[in-house]
């Protein structure tokens, strides 16, 4: 199954209702036993998807109705992350294991499909004009960059798997955020990029646990709640930061025009 998603002005988040919101931006629903499950956003025409294969095997969808090709990645590259237990995704015939948050970049033209009784992998598809080798990307030897500080209540580990360096790319970037213990927020101060979309998926919560996702434009900002393992669409207008209410990590992947990672605006907290 695929949702899609159409691109939403500013002004539209400012007059919306909170049913709105959730509609347009909110993913909520990717993570099903025994099913593959995506949305189509037309922000950088990325794919948000979830795929728990239990006991079986799960091939990633062509979805050819939505992206007019005979496979998924006919045209596109994919960031695969696993949110659950160990499993394993395979690649043209080539078996890659994939532990809690390892992550797996695959190039256009390969054909991919999901093993594993208890994972649950994640994934992002962006339109890709030249095809890149497969990598995986072991969670574990990723040196984290160190953000934040615990007197902000902000301080996080940045696990950068994909970000236009080292590992060559169409379009596509992606990583891992791991929030300390005893913090709360992400990505504060906050930031926008005009030219590239971004998704958060929130993962590694409990099952009580909630985070108060901020978005919209500085002066203007709006929040949705998010449980584990739901993700949210952030456009270029948008801030994109939040603060939970115990800890939890996100995956965060982004596409568009410039994949210069710290090709960023800065926001003042003042501007909020």
């Amino acid at each position: 199954m695929i949702q899609v998603r159409y691109s939403s002005p500013p002004s539209s988040a400012e007059t919306a209702t909170t049913a709105d919101l959730r509609d347009a931006f909110l993913v909520d629903d990717l993570f099903v036993a025994g099913e593959v499950r995506g949305t189509y956003t037309h922000d950088e025409r990325m794919v948000i998807g979830g795929a728990v294969p239990g006991t079986g095997q799960l091939d990633l969808p062509a979805w050819t109705d939505v992206l007019g090709a005979d496979s998924h990645l006919a045209r596109r590259e994919l960031g695969v992350i696993n949110v659950g237990a160990a499993g394993h995704v395979v690649v043209d015939g080539e078996k890659f294991e994939l532990d809690h948050l390892d992550g797996l970049y695959v190039g256009r033209g390969s054909e991919v499909s999901f093993t594993g009784a208890d994972a649950a992998f994640y994934f992002v598809s962006a339109p890709a004009h030249a095809t890149y080798p497969t990598r995986a990307l072991s969670h574990a030897e990723v040196e984290p960059v160190a953000l934040g500080s615990a007197q902000a209540a902000n301080e996080r580990s940045l696990f950068r798997y994909v970000w236009g360096q080292e590992i060559e790319t169409s379009v596509l970037q992606f990583g891992v955020t791991v929030i300390a213990d005893g913090s709360v927020w992400n990505t504060f101060p906050p930031h926008l990029h005009e030219r590239r979309t971004e998704v958060y998926c929130y993962v590694d919560l409990a099952e009580d646990d909630r985070v108060f996702h901020l978005m919209g434009r500085p002066g203007e900002t709006r929040h949705l709640v998010l449980r584990n393992r739901e993700a949210v669409i952030s456009p270029p207008w948008s801030i994109h930061s939040g603060a939970g209410t115990g800890s939890y990590a996100f995956i965060w992947a982004m596409a568009g025009e410039n994949n210069t990672y710290t090709d960023l605006v800065p926001v003042a907290v003042d501007d909020l």
